[in-house]
């Protein structure tokens, strides 16, 4: 079968049937099993790829990747900022003040267990598998920010998604410019833990947000 027919395949299997499925209402343990095993899949074809895609350090420059987040992250903290103040004033930095010591956990538990299996997915793993596909770069970026939301739509809340799809266009151009999966995780972590961390945590089922309602 030609490999390109393959490659589309496995983009649609991984990328669009089993994120949608995940919206659908069957076991949570079902949707555990068959999100570790396609995480294990992925991992396994990562380590065996020749162009090691997973190492963590190459010559790109931090400081110009700390400069360009640094710069995003005032726009998005003031934006969200805004944001809760105006539809939920009462969350507003709710958890830090409420309770640092759970929120300080749950800082730790998102990145490690959340932000890192996600960018190995839809970064990592997909711009070395799946970039060919896409030789146009500006569709390449785009069409990572579509599948990016759509792994989200388990949620079901229109600005989670339009929020994730922001994400997955500041993501793609990052792992583009750097291949790090180290920096992309950063930079996710960065944004993912500031929107827990200002009050928005709760339409991304971050726990702790009980206390915080008005």
């Amino acid at each position: 079968m030609n490999k390109q027919l393959l490659l589309g395949a496995e983009f649609l299997i991984f990328f669009v049937v089993l994120p949608v499925s995940f919206a659908w209402n069957y076991s949570i343990w079902i949707k555990a099993g068959l999100a570790l095993a396609g995480l294990g899949y992925i991992i396994a074809r990562l380590v065996k790829d020749p162009t090691k895609p997973l190492k963590w350090f190459n010559s790109y420059p931090w400081r110009s990747f700390l400069k360009r987040i640094s710069l995003q992250f005032v726009i998005i903290a003031i934006v969200t900022t805004l944001f809760v103040l105006w539809k939920a004033p009462a969350s507003l930095f709710c958890v830090p003040k409420s309770d640092p010591q759970l929120f300080i956990g749950i800082l730790g538990v998102y990145t490690f267990l959340s932000v890192w299996p996600q960018e190995l997915i839809y970064r990592t793993y997909f711009f070395s598998r799946f970039e060919a596909l896409f030789p146009n770069k500006k569709v390449l970026i785009f069409v990572n920010a579509v599948i990016f939301s759509l792994a989200h739509i388990f949620f079901r809340n229109t600005l989670v998604s339009v929020l994730t799809f922001i994400g997955g266009l500041l993501f793609a151009y990052t792992y583009l410019k750097t291949r790090s999966t180290l920096l992309v995780s950063i930079e996710h972590a960065i944004y993912g833990n500031w929107l827990f961390t200002v009050g928005m945590g709760d339409m991304l089922a971050f726990p702790g947000m009980d206390a915080c309602a008005a």
